[in-house]
């Protein structure tokens, strides 16, 4: 395999991870547009990516390949936990909170 090749592959294996960090984000955005104003773009862009690759290579190690249903699934749903982490939870600054 030449190093052409290798490239083609690895963007291959991440384009979920970079798709998930462009799509979900920007749909949250969308739907909680006042809840989501303080949180930035690039934070939540940048958090759901490396999360979401983070899963995929997880589940190459777990599976001994990729592409299984079970890792999509996981990375949807850590896809919403980092949505929820940065946009409403812990990411997120109170100011007056009692």
């Amino acid at each position: 395999m030449g190093v052409t090749d290798l490239l083609w592959h690895l963007l291959n294996f991440f384009a979920p991870a970079v798709g998930m960090g462009l799509i979900a984000p920007l749909l949250a955005k969308l739907l909680w547009r006042r809840a989501l104003a303080q949180a930035s773009w690039t934070r939540l862009i940048g958090g759901v990516t490396v999360a979401c690759a983070a899963v995929l290579v997880t589940g190459l190690v777990v599976f001994g390949h990729d592409g299984k249903m079970a890792t999509y699934g996981a990375m949807v749903l850590v896809c919403a936990l980092t949505l929820w982490g940065l946009g409403f939870g812990m990411g997120r600054g109170r100011s007056g909170a009692a």
